[in-house]
């Protein structure tokens, strides 16, 4: 059973900064892309930024300059977040795409419970 763990949600003020972090656990051999998505309240989730196994960015234009993630090994990504805005106010996914947990099985997409990241002006 693959789990992924959030952390490092919170309230900040605009212009401030927060840490998330996620870490996959169980059986996992490989996990390709690892990222972050965001679900502010009546918007559909939305990609802020993912990276690849090779260690490879991708970012949402709206975060981009602001936002950074990093991947410290294979099972875990960290999304450090600066200058921080109120419309970043939104619940953060932690996601782990084509994640192989048997040599010959299926690879699949998991998602974290999310946690609240709020900045208020």
């Amino acid at each position: 059973q693959v789990q992924l763990v959030e952390s490092g949600g919170g309230l900040v003020q605009a212009g401030g900064s927060l840490r998330l972090s996620c870490a996959a656990s169980g059986t996992i051999l490989s996990i390709n892309t690892m990222g972050w998505y965001r679900q502010a309240p009546g918007k559909q989730r939305e990609l802020v930024a993912t990276i690849t196994r090779g260690g490879t960015p991708t970012y949402a234009d709206s975060v981009k300059g602001r936002f950074t993630i990093s991947r410290d090994n294979a099972k875990k990504t960290d999304l450090q977040m600066n200058s921080l805005r109120s419309e970043d106010t939104a619940v953060y996914y932690c996601n782990a795409d084509q994640v192989l947990t048997t040599l010959y099985g299926p690879r699949t997409n998991y998602w974290g419970q999310g946690t609240q990241v709020t900045v208020s002006a």
